[in-house]
């Protein structure tokens, strides 16, 4: 019991460093990522870029710590389910760390421009273009379609075990539908990134990893349920002898 509350706490802090990294992530990316005169303002902002490169590797890290926090929970309740998601937060994380890879070379592209004295513009926005796109789709598969297969993993074993309250699994699985979703509407090219559609289906997927972060925190798995719920291992055994 006491090994999974420190799992529930941990995977609470988890949660809420995820999130936070996250935004922070986002934010710092702005020169590079939206300015339209990026290939300048990256390189005057540098430090504000590499800052977010350190916040997104956090946000992987942080991604597969709550796999790793998760999975001994969730095991005894299906474990392939449970290996699935640890699998795919592994592979979010590496598609996370690809997009920041992005970054850094078109924050030294940014570099090599603003240092020459007569560079060729066509042949760095073209560099550049396509360093972006590879961010964008990183983005996209990573935070929007990766991140719904593992939601929808983690919170069916969550609803079947009854180890948090049925209605936040259920919020849960909800979430990860509508973000699954908006993956496919971008995807398909039907939405575009950061349009009102896409950030709509995004939220209830976001408030629930806070609210599911809280519960972790405070109140922790329900033991109770637990317990009446795990599958009897003992008994099998028995028998099998």
């Amino acid at each position: 019991m006491n090994t999974n509350r420190q799992a529930a706490v941990l995977v609470g802090i988890m949660f809420i460093l995820a999130s936070a990294t996250a935004i922070l992530g986002s934010l710092s990316y702005q020169p590079i990522l939206v300015d339209v005169d990026y290939l300048v303002n990256g390189a005057e902002h540098s430090t504000q870029v590499r800052m977010g490169a350190l916040m997104e590797l956090i946000l992987a890290a942080s991604a597969i710590g709550t796999a790793i926090g998760l999975f001994p929970v969730l095991r005894p309740y299906g474990e392939r389910i449970a290996l699935g998601h640890l699998f795919f937060r592994f592979l979010e994380a590496i598609v996370i760390t690809i997009g920041i890879v992005s970054v850094l070379s078109l924050l030294t592209l940014s570099q090599d421009f603003v240092a020459e004295s007569a560079p060729d513009a066509a042949a760095f926005h073209t560099s550049g273009t396509l360093l972006q796109a590879i961010h964008n789709w990183t983005f996209m598969l990573g935070p929007y379609l990766f991140l719904g297969v593992n939601t929808l993993m983690y919170s069916y074993l969550l609803f079947k075990s009854k180890l948090v309250p049925r209605p936040l699994a259920a919020w849960g699985l909800t979430g990860a539908t509508l973000v699954l979703g908006a993956a496919f509407l971008m995807l398909l090219d039907v939405a575009a990134q950061g349009s009102t559609l896409v950030v709509l289906m995004a939220m209830p997927i976001a408030t629930y990893e806070m609210i599911l972060a809280g519960w972790l925190i405070v109140k922790g798995f329900n033991a109770s349920a637990a317990e009446s719920t795990r599958p009897a291992t003992n008994d099998l055994l028995s028998v099998a002898g």
